[in-house]
């Protein structure tokens, strides 16, 4: 075999940066591959969305995303219609298409999400809380009072500020 060899990486079930999720998503996600990290172009992690809760409609515009479901049932609004989703859905989303993710029912709904080029994993620090597995989850907090500016800095190109379900 002649020529460069990439990275390989192995991340373990519980591995990798977690952080729980305010209000509305409420929930956790893992950040388990960072392009940053890796020298990619592309994030992959899981988002866990609590039962009754959502996450926001908005749009990435400089980024496509795969949402891969594994665990739940669900609504995905794509741009203005839902469609339900369950284990086995996946969902390709180009630049700029409208997008939320509503778990109406009583058991978490877990998705995988790859997004290039990457950069989903600064968000979720930003507005997040450390999450260490098997800690029982906090009670609901708010987004941070600036979380339009750091929508803007990472990889939203509009986000619904007063979610509706």
């Amino acid at each position: 075999m002649d020529g460069e060899r990439g990275e390989v990486r192995l991340v373990g079930p519980e591995e990798g940066a977690s952080y729980w999720q305010p209000v509305p998503a409420n929930g956790f996600v893992r950040c388990i591959l960072s392009g940053r990290e890796l020298g990619t172009n592309f994030s992959m992690g899981t988002q866990t969305v609590a039962p009754g809760c959502m996450v926001r409609e908005h749009a990435h515009d400089r980024h496509e995303e795969v949402i891969h479901v594994v665990s739940g049932h669900g609504l995905a609004r794509l741009d203005g219609e839902d469609r339900a989703i369950e284990p086995g859905s996946t969902l390709y989303l180009g630049r700029n298409r409208r997008h939320a993710f509503i778990n109406p029912g009583p058991q978490p709904l877990t998705f995988v999400w790859f997004l290039t080029p990457g950069g989903l994993e600064d968000f979720f620090a930003a507005i997040g809380r450390p999450r260490s597995p098997g800690e029982p989850a906090p009670e609901a907090f708010p987004r941070p009072a600036d979380v339009a500016e750091i929508e803007r800095r990472t990889v939203f190109g509009w986000a619904e500020q007063t979610p509706t379900r």
